[in-house]
């Protein structure tokens, strides 16, 4: 048996391939979540007006 079996880690240790798209699908869901609130304050400041939204 050799000591460089990935099914031999252990099953508390993640794939670091894993971690690194669970970290931008995270980006992602802040980013609509900022653009979203930004929307909403150009909204409520009378920025975007009834003619702009179709």
């Amino acid at each position: 048996m050799s000591g460089t079996d990935p099914a031999a880690e252990p099953a508390g240790r993640p794939d670091p391939d894993v971690e690194t798209r669970r970290r931008w699908a995270l980006n992602e869901d802040w980013l609509a979540t900022a653009v979203g609130l930004i929307l909403i304050v150009l909204v409520l400041a009378g920025v975007v007006t009834d003619g702009l939204v179709p």
